[in-house]
């Protein structure tokens, strides 16, 4: 599953300016400032493994991928003292708990509809330690949605020049992202397109989904495009 997306996502990101260290950083104080003595956590939808590469510098790190490219690259960059295990967040047990469960960039959007998110939130929840902290980052609210939105990327490095042009729309409540890839390295050209679909939620989900797995549900702004960072400690 997005096998040549994931190829190329680490320079996409690094070309957009995403700041993986600042964001890591505004999630271990989230989580610090609700459990102080806080050592475990673990990273649902981690991707390549870039959050992890800076929370590791505060807390015991271990990731979790549904997507065998992406795992497979946090792995080789993370090495063997940070596992990342294979599994869906709607489903996954580790047969342990933590301090801290994320999920960021969005990630929770891929839950396609009110029972699917709440069977991840649930299944996080589960992994949370009594008192434990989740966060996680919604993706855009119904009312938040343009149609319409268009936009083009290019990045340049010394090993791979891309382009990239996001075209968009809403079906119903999904929102439609295909990705148009333009990569060029010294093996060639290579043209492809990656389709995402993202179910977005409203924020009474969101809340009652918290609410549902035992975390009272608290928003922190600041994300792009005014999304929100949802915040609970699980109970008792």
């Amino acid at each position: 599953m997005y096998e040549r997306f994931a190829d190329v996502y680490d320079v996409m990101n690094r070309g957009a300016g995403k700041d993986y260290e600042a964001e890591a950083a505004a999630v271990a104080e989230l989580v610090r400032a609700r459990r102080p003595d806080a050592q475990s956590l673990l990273d649902v939808a981690c991707g390549t493994g870039e959050h992890l590469r800076h929370l590791q510098q505060w807390l015991a790190v271990e990731g979790l991928e549904l997507s065998e490219h992406m795992a497979a690259i946090a792995r080789a960059k993370l090495g063997p003292d940070v596992p990342v295990h294979a599994g869906d967040m709607r489903s996954f047990d580790l047969g342990r708990t933590f301090d801290a469960v994320t999920c960021m960039f969005s990630s929770i959007g891929y839950a396609r509809d009110a029972a699917q998110l709440q069977r991840a939130v649930t299944t996080m929840a589960k992994h949370l330690a009594p008192g434990g902290v989740l966060v996680f980052d919604a993706w855009l609210l119904p009312e938040q949605w343009h149609d319409g939105h268009r936009v083009a990327h290019a990045v340049n490095e010394a090993d791979v020049a891309l382009a990239r042009l996001d075209t968009s729309y809403r079906q119903g409540r999904d929102s439609v992202l295909d990705f148009h890839f333009v990569v060029a390295t010294s093996d060639g050209v290579d043209r492809f397109t990656e389709r995402h679909e993202l179910t977005m939620h409203t924020a009474a989900e969101y809340e009652a989904a918290l609410r549902s797995a035992g975390c009272a549900p608290e928003t922190v702004p600041g994300l792009p495009d005014g999304r929100l960072r949802y915040v609970g400690v699980r109970s008792g």
